[in-house]
Protein backbone atom coordinates (compact mmCIF):
# COMPACT_ATOMS: atom_id res chain seq x y z
CA UNK A 1 0.00 0.00 0.00
CA UNK A 2 2.83 2.41 0.89
CA UNK A 3 4.42 1.73 -2.51
CA UNK A 4 1.20 2.64 -4.34
CA UNK A 5 0.84 5.91 -2.42
CA UNK A 6 4.51 6.72 -3.06
CA UNK A 7 4.15 6.05 -6.79
CA UNK A 8 1.00 8.17 -6.92
CA UNK A 9 2.83 11.08 -5.25
CA UNK A 10 5.75 10.76 -7.67
CA UNK A 11 3.39 10.72 -10.67
CA UNK A 12 1.54 13.80 -9.40
CA UNK A 13 4.81 15.63 -8.82
CA UNK A 14 5.98 14.72 -12.33
CA UNK A 15 2.69 16.04 -13.75
CA UNK A 16 3.09 19.37 -11.95
CA UNK A 17 6.67 19.70 -13.17
CA UNK A 18 5.66 18.98 -16.77
CA UNK A 19 2.78 21.48 -16.62
CA UNK A 20 5.11 24.21 -15.34
CA UNK A 21 7.69 23.41 -17.99
CA UNK A 22 5.05 23.99 -20.67
CA UNK A 23 4.11 27.46 -19.50
CA UNK A 24 1.93 26.54 -16.57
CA UNK A 25 -1.30 26.95 -18.53
CA UNK A 26 -1.11 30.72 -18.11
CA UNK A 27 -2.11 31.43 -21.69
CA UNK A 28 0.47 33.09 -23.90
CA UNK A 29 3.02 30.32 -23.38
CA UNK A 30 5.02 31.66 -20.47
CA UNK A 31 7.14 34.80 -20.35
CA UNK A 32 6.32 37.82 -22.47
CA UNK A 33 8.87 39.05 -24.93
CA UNK A 34 10.60 42.37 -24.37
CA UNK A 35 9.87 45.26 -26.74
CA UNK A 36 13.30 44.67 -28.31
CA UNK A 37 12.60 40.97 -28.89
CA UNK A 38 9.17 41.70 -30.35
CA UNK A 39 10.63 44.41 -32.59
CA UNK A 40 13.40 42.13 -33.83
CA UNK A 41 10.86 39.48 -34.76
CA UNK A 42 8.69 41.86 -36.77
CA UNK A 43 11.63 43.62 -38.44
CA UNK A 44 13.08 40.22 -39.41
CA UNK A 45 9.74 39.39 -41.03
CA UNK A 46 9.60 42.74 -42.84
CA UNK A 47 13.21 42.33 -44.00
CA UNK A 48 12.53 38.86 -45.35
CA UNK A 49 9.36 39.89 -47.18
CA UNK A 50 10.37 43.34 -48.38
CA UNK A 51 14.18 43.05 -48.64
CA UNK A 52 14.72 46.07 -46.38
CA UNK A 53 18.18 47.61 -46.48
CA UNK A 54 20.14 48.27 -43.27
CA UNK A 55 18.93 51.86 -42.95
CA UNK A 56 15.27 50.86 -43.23
CA UNK A 57 15.82 47.98 -40.79
CA UNK A 58 17.28 50.42 -38.25
CA UNK A 59 14.40 52.87 -38.71
CA UNK A 60 11.81 50.10 -38.40
CA UNK A 61 13.49 48.65 -35.31
CA UNK A 62 13.55 52.05 -33.61
CA UNK A 63 9.90 52.78 -34.31
CA UNK A 64 8.70 49.31 -33.23
CA UNK A 65 10.74 49.42 -30.00
CA UNK A 66 9.22 52.83 -29.21
CA UNK A 67 5.75 51.52 -30.08
CA UNK A 68 6.01 48.38 -27.93
CA UNK A 69 7.52 50.29 -25.00
CA UNK A 70 4.67 52.81 -25.19
CA UNK A 71 2.08 50.03 -25.35
CA UNK A 72 3.68 48.31 -22.37
CA UNK A 73 3.71 51.52 -20.35
CA UNK A 74 -0.02 52.01 -21.05
CA UNK A 75 -0.72 48.73 -19.32
CA UNK A 76 -3.77 46.49 -19.38
CA UNK A 77 -6.22 49.19 -18.34
CA UNK A 78 -5.54 51.50 -21.28
CA UNK A 79 -8.47 52.72 -23.32
CA UNK A 80 -8.90 51.55 -26.90
CA UNK A 81 -8.52 55.17 -27.98
CA UNK A 82 -5.07 55.39 -26.38
CA UNK A 83 -3.98 52.19 -28.10
CA UNK A 84 -5.38 53.36 -31.44
CA UNK A 85 -3.50 56.65 -31.13
CA UNK A 86 -0.20 54.83 -30.54
CA UNK A 87 -0.90 52.49 -33.45
CA UNK A 88 -1.76 55.47 -35.68
CA UNK A 89 1.48 57.20 -34.72
CA UNK A 90 3.40 53.99 -35.45
CA UNK A 91 1.69 53.66 -38.82
CA UNK A 92 2.52 57.26 -39.77
CA UNK A 93 6.20 56.58 -39.06
CA UNK A 94 6.11 53.19 -40.80
CA UNK A 95 4.72 54.80 -43.97
CA UNK A 96 7.98 56.73 -44.19
CA UNK A 97 9.99 53.49 -44.07
CA UNK A 98 7.90 51.26 -46.36
CA UNK A 99 6.54 51.87 -49.83
CA UNK A 100 2.76 52.21 -50.24
CA UNK A 101 2.45 48.60 -51.47
CA UNK A 102 4.61 47.30 -48.62
CA UNK A 103 2.62 49.24 -46.03
CA UNK A 104 -0.65 47.93 -47.46
CA UNK A 105 0.64 44.36 -47.26
CA UNK A 106 1.79 44.99 -43.68
CA UNK A 107 -1.68 46.25 -42.67
CA UNK A 108 -3.62 43.60 -44.61
CA UNK A 109 -1.53 40.50 -43.90
CA UNK A 110 1.30 40.91 -41.39
CA UNK A 111 -0.39 42.96 -38.67
CA UNK A 112 -3.48 40.66 -38.48
CA UNK A 113 -1.15 37.65 -38.17
CA UNK A 114 0.71 39.41 -35.33
CA UNK A 115 -2.56 40.12 -33.57
CA UNK A 116 -3.71 36.52 -33.97
CA UNK A 117 -0.41 35.18 -32.60
CA UNK A 118 -0.56 37.57 -29.64
CA UNK A 119 -4.09 36.41 -28.80
CA UNK A 120 -2.99 32.78 -28.89
CA UNK A 121 -4.67 31.80 -32.16
CA UNK A 122 -1.51 30.53 -33.79
CA UNK A 123 -3.22 30.27 -37.17
CA UNK A 124 -4.79 26.87 -36.51
CA UNK A 125 -8.38 28.09 -36.66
Amino acid sequence: MKIKIGLLCIMMLAGVIMANAQGGGQGGGGMRRTPEERSKRIVDTLTTLFKLDQDHQTQATTLFVEYYKSMTSLGQGASPEDRQKLTGDRDDKLKKVLSNDQFKKFKDEIEPAMRQRRQGGGGNN
